[in-house]
């Protein structure tokens, strides 16, 4: 059920996400470039849970897959097969709007101990929970660097005019095919984790630049091309 639900928040948060970029486009055209810088925030708050809810579905299938482990009542300590699953449902069941998995964080509880389980929601220093999925479960405003991005790729691919584009880096070739052929997930997810293919890549940014921002340049570039799938 929570796989499910899951592949259909997704579905909804990406048709969502299509309608506000089109909206975004009509405002670059009318030249409401502050109102614009406003309203993407909120698209790309949507892209980041979409790519939280992609990590818990291909993870809740993994559990699904491997049921029979949780359940075997002789093993007591997390199967290490199944330990990165099972810290990522713990950490974020909170986080999502799926009831289910809160439901599966509690039988985590009762099957692992509470304790255990307390220790994971704190993630004290990232000792259970990585810093990729900690990010994409915090609320923190995006910063201007990726306001700017994600506003250029809108205008390039609406050809409407915004001023940032002079200081954008090479075009990332979001087709506006994305609009009409995209349905959230069914380009299919990597057999890795999403964020450990967009570490992998070489920066775009100066050398000199802090780290945060080219994280989510690349961020921004893998969601943009998982559009186009």
């Amino acid at each position: 059920m929570a796989i499910s639900k899951l592949k259909f928040l997704q579905e909804k948060k990406t048709a969502l996400t299509k309608q506000q970029r089109r909206q975004l486009a009509d405002l670059l055209g009318a030249g409401k470039e502050s109102s614009a810088k406003i309203r993407v925030e909120n698209i790309i708050r949507d892209d980041i849970y979409i790519e939280l809810l992609e990590f818990l579905e291909l993870y809740c299938e993994l559990l699904l897959a491997r049921i029979s482990i949780i359940l075997d009542t002789l093993r007591h300590e997390v199967d290490p097969n199944l330990k990165e699953a099972i810290l990522l449902v713990i950490y974020s069941c909170h986080h999502t709007e799926v009831k289910e998995l809160i439901t599966l964080g509690e039988l985590f509880k009762h099957r692992y101990g509470p304790e255990f389980v307390a220790a994971v929601q704190t993630n004290s220093n990232s000792e259970y929970v990585p810093e990729k999925i900690v990010k994409r479960c915090a609320v923190d405003p995006p910063s201007e660097t990726l306001v700017d991005l994600y506003l250029g790729e809108i205008a390039r691919t609406y050809s409407v005019p915004y001023l940032g584009l002079k200081d954008e880096p090479p075009k990332l070739e979001l087709s506006k095919d994305d609009d009409d052929n995209d349905s959230g997930s069914e380009g299919g997810l990597p057999e890795e984790p999403i964020a450990a293919d967009f570490e992998q890549r070489p920066s775009v940014a100066k050398q000199t630049a802090p780290p945060k921002p080219q994280l989510e340049f690349d961020d921004l570039k893998a969601r943009f091309a998982a559009l186009k799938k």
